[in-house]
């Protein structure tokens, strides 16, 4: 059997290089793409400001003390989809399995594949440069895992090919978040029981991790650690939820506001499932409120839906219910459990059936 070849692409601060193709003049200059309101966040940054601790996700504020000589840009996000189905149209006549994992990065299998993949991939990577001007950092591995890491360890313009056992003793003195799937509060308590490096998480016995997190977690741990991972590049990516949300510059304390944003966000998600042809009979809202409390809410109903009038008779039903005691930060409304997922579930009896637009089968069950 072929040892897995598996390829990690990851365009290099993709939004603000598509912004520097437009901006060539910004060339060389730090350069953050953020929104401008008061929660807005860095959803990229020019490397010339990750100099100063600039990275995605950090608040604009805090980006803006940071660096406060950055150039600040608004995001453009049709410019950046229509760059990212040029760079990934390209990819995919070259690399036959190929699963996009989001805007700016995908994973290829190029097990058995007659050409060599190093070649390949630094043929296909100079000519999506030339052809776009987007660069692409590659990571060469054995299981998508460690091809991820390995994208990130010679950014930017990084090409990385390395072993299972050789990536876990070069970033064993790193924290446990260089792992994909272990993040900040898990990497805290692994902290407060000795575990800070890489290094020590892999020799933490399995045992003490599955009474901590769990078995099935623990023992999940203890794989990630050593960097074991089976799972497969799919080349159908199937979206589990659909969702809108919104994260308020001001925080509302008003239920009735509330409510209207909640219905208008019903609206625009029924509109985006109804493009799809998408159904879905779980209707979940998300409520974060000022202290950062987060909650959701969700009902499962007897029928695939994607109409306006169910979907905001079910969330502001779930909204009442849950009656938010403090101001609200963020809102959203998602739907989940769709008509493609029935097959997984065909033992369990026939899928529920369609109904007319706002019919709402009862009963709902929390």
């Amino acid at each position: 059997m072929a040892k897995r070849v598996i390829a990690h692409l990851d365009c290099d601060a993709f939004f603000a290089s598509v912004e520097l193709q437009r901006r060539p003049e910004l060339r060389g200059l730090p350069v953050i793409v953020a929104g401008t309101g008061p929660r807005a966040v860095v959803t990229t940054a020019s490397y010339e400001a990750r100099r100063f601790g600039v990275g995605s996700a950090m608040s604009a504020a805090e980006a803006r003390r940071r660096c406060p000589q950055a150039i600040t840009i608004p995001p453009d996000h049709a410019a950046y989809s229509e760059k990212s189905r040029e760079v990934w149209g390209m990819v995919r006549e070259r690399l036959a399995v190929l699963q996009q994992a989001g805007i700016d990065e995908a994973y290829a299998d190029l097990t058995g594949i007659e050409e060599k993949p190093i070649p390949l991939l630094r043929s296909l990577i100079a000519d999506v440069l030339e052809a776009t001007g987007i660069q692409i950092s590659a990571g060469v591995a054995p299981n998508r895992l460690v091809a991820k890491i390995a994208s990130d360890l010679g950014k930017p313009a990084g090409f990385v090919a390395i072993g299972r056992e050789q990536c876990a003793a070069h970033i064993a003195d790193r924290s446990p978040r260089i792992v994909p799937g272990i993040g900040p509060k898990t990497a805290a308590r692994l902290a407060e029981m000795g575990y800070a490096t890489l290094g020590a998480l892999q020799d933490a016995p399995v045992q003490e991790l599955q009474e901590r997190f769990g078995e099935r977690y623990g023992h999940d741990l203890h794989r990630r650690a050593h960097l074991h991972d089976e799972s497969p590049v799919e080349t159908t990516r199937v979206a589990k939820s659909r969702s809108v949300e919104t994260t308020f510059d001001t925080d509302v304390a008003d239920h009735a506001e509330l409510e209207s944003i909640l219905r208008g966000q019903a609206k625009k998600l029924a509109e985006a499932l109804q493009r799809k042809e998408t159904r879905g009979r779980n209707v979940a809202i998300k409520v974060r409120l000022d202290d950062w409390t987060t909650v959701t809410r969700a009902r499962t109903i007897d029928a695939y839906v994607n109409d306006e009038a169910t979907i905001i008779e079910v969330a502001l039903a779930l909204f009442r219910d849950y009656a938010p005691p403090r101001p609200v930060r963020l809102l959203g409304v998602r739907v989940a459990s769709f008509e493609d997922e029935a097959d997984e579930a065909e033992a369990a009896g026939p899928p529920p059936r369609p109904v007319p637009p706002g019919q709402l089968v009862l009963p709902i069950s929390v």
